[in-house]
């Protein structure tokens, strides 16, 4: 009884330990002369609404500040409704920055934005970013989605791998604050 119980903890450890410490499932999807695709995934130890409302609500807290124009995620806000902003003060100047206005929510299922991320924001292009919230095991499969295309002005496939390393350090931060409560692993 004592092995069993030894093992069953072991177990257990074990499958906390996956879910705080699984990488990131990153693939760049496509790419063609004007448009990529890149596609992350990550289980976190929270229900699909719990994880919703998680990558929204905080995501001043585990968002990267390096991927900001201000500096600092804590600039940072997003309203999980259509027409809603993902948007960035930017105190020091004075003004702001719309990453992306929302065009579908579905709490715990679904969040969809019309999003010309960063460089991408000065190109003729048209980006959708989709995150996808999925029941798996005790947690939630959060993938998420961003497709570009229209006028990029870099090659799109060198710059698919470098957008793909993002999402994947962004999911990584979204992973370990959901699980831990800290974005750094």
């Amino acid at each position: 009884m004592l092995i069993f119980r030894a093992m069953h903890a072991f177990k257990h450890a074990l499958v906390l330990g996956f879910l705080a410490a699984a990488p990131a499932l990153a693939d760049v999807v496509e790419t063609s002369a004007s448009s990529l695709t890149v596609e992350s995934s990550v289980l976190v130890g929270a229900v699909p609404d719990a994880a919703f409302e998680s990558l929204w609500r905080d995501l001043p807290h585990w968002w990267d500040s390096a991927h900001t124009w201000s500096g600092d995620a804590a600039n940072l806000s997003l309203e999980p409704r259509a027409g809603g902003c993902y948007c960035e003060q930017l105190p020091a100047a004075g003004g702001s920055v719309q990453h992306g206005r929302v065009i579908f929510a579905q709490p715990g299922k679904l969040l969809r934005l019309n999003a010309a991320l960063g460089p991408f924001q000065e190109m003729a292009i048209q980006g959708v970013l989709t995150f996808r919230f999925a029941p798996e095991g005790n947690g939630t499969k959060v993938t998420v989605n961003y497709r570009v295309s229209g006028a990029i002005t870099m090659d799109p496939a060198k710059l698919a791998p470098m957008v793909d390393g993002m999402w994947v350090g962004q999911m990584r931060r979204f992973q370990n604050f959901v699980n831990t409560g800290k974005p750094a692993g």
